[in-house]
């Protein structure tokens, strides 16, 4: 069995979370019911969640250990918040480009976002505005990208096009995933290991 790419043993106090994890998996899809510590995991690996005990190891690097914690901007994450996050000063055009890797104009063109880049993020949609905060995770040139219910304000045939297309393009270029959702779907193509996390306990289905 090949070595896990990431391995994580942690307790978060503040969100009475627990998560022992292994996987060798190229993508991981991770469910459960709202308030069980989906997105706190995620900040984890992020490298912003605050009261954290254990270990983290991921790509062969100690991301968290009792010595400390490696800075969210050295682990090259991609990562799409439920809220988005977009800096309210910046244009889309801006957003997109804000971590200085450059803007694929074939990606943006699949992101339907063409006719959007100079508009102010105030004056998106809510589906909008998670096609930016895609858009600029993908354009970090990540080696983990961390989807945190990336597709919840689009509609279906744009939520699949989406998804087929991200997952295409992390395909192309070896980039894992770890995505969170209330809907199984959301990690066709995207995912091959489930797991599910309730009351803030993670378990491999």
């Amino acid at each position: 069995m090949p070595d896990p790419w990431l391995s994580v043993d942690v307790r978060v106090r503040s969100a009475a979370v627990r998560v022992r994890m292994d996987s060798d998996a190229r993508g991981v899809l991770i469910t459960g019911p709202s308030g069980a510590g989906k997105s706190t995991f995620l900040r984890v690996l992020a490298g912003v969640e605050r009261g954290i005990d254990g270990t983290v190891t991921a790509f062969g690097e100690p991301w968290l250990a009792p010595s400390g914690s490696m800075p969210a901007w050295i682990r090259r994450v991609g990562w799409v918040p439920q809220d988005s996050l977009l800096f309210p000063h910046l244009s889309v055009r801006g957003n997109l480009g804000y971590a200085g890797h450059g803007v694929d104009p074939e990606v943006v063109a699949w992101l339907g976002l063409e006719g959007l880049l100079d508009r102010a993020p105030r004056r998106l949609s809510g589906g909008e505005r998670q096609r930016v905060a895609l858009g600029r995770a993908l354009f970090a040139s990540p080696r983990l990208l961390l989807l945190d219910e990336p597709f919840a304000a689009l509609d279906l045939p744009l939520r699949e096009r989406l998804r087929d297309a991200t997952a295409a393009w992390c395909a192309a270029r070896g980039v894992r995933v770890v995505i969170v959702s209330h809907d199984a779907r959301d990690g066709e193509g995207l995912a091959d290991e489930h797991w599910r996390c309730v009351e803030g306990c993670f378990t491999r289905l």
